[in-house]
């Protein structure tokens, strides 16, 4: 059984956030998933153009098509996360909740 994090030590532990869970409406998980799905494939398609040695530029092309799918789902996922989880903690006196936050928000932005 996983150990849950206290209110206390959860500003202070950020390598334990897998403890935490996020409820998404059955509505939002549909959309995300159908959205993993189709960037799923455009991926396989790259691998394929790269085994029929496309032209570069076609495949740097499709590269690109998939980085701006997944921040859309990274932007669907953060506006949820911070209308939610962040919304919540910050409520319930977790301040730590911004720091974690704009740690995300840097790694997303890399």
């Amino acid at each position: 059984m996983e150990k849950q994090l206290t209110v206390e030590s959860a500003g202070h532990e950020h390598h334990h956030h897998h403890h935490q869970h996020s409820h998404h409406s059955e509505k939002s998980k549909i959309n995300l998933t159908n959205r993993l799905n189709r960037i799923e494939g455009q991926i396989r398609g790259i691998k394929g153009l790269i085994e029929k040695d496309t032209y570069c530029d076609d495949v740097l092309n499709q590269i690109a098509s998939v980085q701006s799918a997944l921040n859309s789902v990274g932007k669907l996922l953060l506006e949820n996360h911070m209308k939610g989880c962040v919304v919540k903690k910050i409520q319930s006196g977790e301040h730590g909740a911004i720091d974690e936050l704009l740690t995300t928000i840097n790694k997303l932005m890399k």
